[in-house]
């Protein structure tokens, strides 16, 4: 089988159910978002880790290309994903996980300067295409519905991911670099 189609060649492509939309269609804004943060978790999970952290960031990979598939498909068709949704215990894991590490990190007391370590500049930007990506979702979601698991994933995931920054961090021993505004004068 070829990779190349040539089908996108007139800037549209295909969602799951072969409906064809522009290549700038906000659905496929969304999914491809969601590709590029699953490629930065791929490079976060490189990194010299703890492995039970590469371990949930490849189930986490996994659920991505779940949400990816969910967005590729247009709600009304929705029904011929054979494939498990996101569930509330998938929004429970994250929740754990995020809860076991703030145990073992100092008190956040100001907004902190993403950096220190290149390891948790990649979490950061893991962090921060997460966040892009909900809010892509979410403005599709004011177009056509997004299942609330989807919302609600996306959210915690980009929780989760500063939490595993400020994490490394200290697995690292770099410093975590407080934000401090200036003053005016």
């Amino acid at each position: 089988m070829k990779i190349y189609t040539k089908t996108g060649d007139k800037a549209t492509t295909s969602l799951f159910t072969g409906k064809r939309v522009p290549k700038h269609h906000i659905r496929i804004e969304s999914y491809g978002t969601v590709d590029e943060l699953n490629s930065f978790l791929g490079l976060v999970r490189d990194q010299n880790i703890n492995s039970s952290y590469k371990t949930l960031l490849a189930q986490i990979q996994c659920k991505l290309f779940t949400v990816g598939a969910i967005l590729a498909t247009e709600p009304s068709k929705d029904n011929r994903l054979k494939i498990p949704r996101i569930q509330e215990e998938d929004i429970a894991l994250l929740e754990k996980e995020m809860d076991v590490m703030n145990g073992e990190l100092p008190e956040m007391t100001h907004f902190i300067l993403p950096g220190g370590h290149p390891t948790v500049s990649y979490c950061h930007m893991a962090r921060t295409v997460c966040r892009r990506a909900e809010r892509m979702i979410s403005y599709l979601h004011e177009n056509e519905p997004v299942p609330e698991g989807v919302l609600k994933y996306m959210n915690r995931l980009s929780d989760y991911l500063f939490v595993l920054a400020r994490k490394l961090s200290k697995d690292v021993h770099a410093e975590e670099v407080k934000w401090i505004p200036e003053k005016l004068d």
